[in-house]
């Protein structure tokens, strides 16, 4: 795995400065970034600038947004949300297979997480489904089945809720319009997944 595609909404902000840090901490690694909603040729944003810069990195940046050419050349792309994932993947269908979001990506005890709450919604449905199928004639009106068929699956909504509360936010705050600590608090956040994410690549490479 070498080719890494970063990507946020504008790429003057996150995706630039998650591509600058994985440059610095990775040398060799190709890896580039775009925006889902970027205008062609836009600088890095001065704020990302300033951070960059307090870690010794100065970057040369121009802004461009996601295309099919970059997301054919690019082995993983990173999101810097969930929603920046969910809308590559439905405009990009064919290429959902190598998108995360980045910490997803970098964060390995998430999958018992996720294969629990999908076995749980698996379940949920096919209680509802069974109590559907044997109980529907017996109620009135529809708000008797309603309440009686929420009672009926209340512990598996609730073990859904359990489940769903324990699972991490994926994404990477955005700091556009926020001061300079707003800015340095974002590029720590990234830094630390960044690293992951080299531990990672370099595992993979061995």
């Amino acid at each position: 795995m070498r080719n890494v595609l970063f990507v946020c909404t504008g790429n003057t902000c996150r995706s630039p400065m998650a591509e600058a840090l994985l440059k610095q901490k990775k040398p060799g690694i190709e890896v580039t970034s775009a925006g889902l909603f970027a205008q062609e040729g836009s600088k890095l944003s001065p704020g990302s600038t300033e951070v960059l810069k307090s870690r010794g990195i100065e970057w040369n940046h121009q802004s461009r947004p996601v295309t099919i050419e970059l997301l054919q050349w690019a082995d993983v792309v990173l999101t810097m949300t969930q929603h920046h994932k969910q809308m590559l993947m439905m405009t990009y269908p064919k290429y959902e297979h190598a998108m995360f979001t980045l910490k997803e990506f970098v964060q390995d005890n998430q999958d018992d997480v996720w294969n629990k709450l999908k076995q749980a919604y698996t379940t949920l449905e096919e209680k509802k489904a069974k109590f559907l199928h044997e109980k529907e004639d017996s109620f009135s009106d529809d708000e008797a089945k309603k309440e009686a068929l929420q009672l009926h699956v209340q512990s598996e909504i609730e073990s859904i809720q359990q489940l769903e509360s324990n699972l991490p936010n994926l994404d990477i705050s955005d700091p556009f319009g926020g001061d300079i600590s707003v800015y340095e608090k974002t590029l720590e956040e990234m830094e630390a997944y960044v690293e992951r994410l080299v531990k990672k690549l370099d595992s993979a490479n061995k």
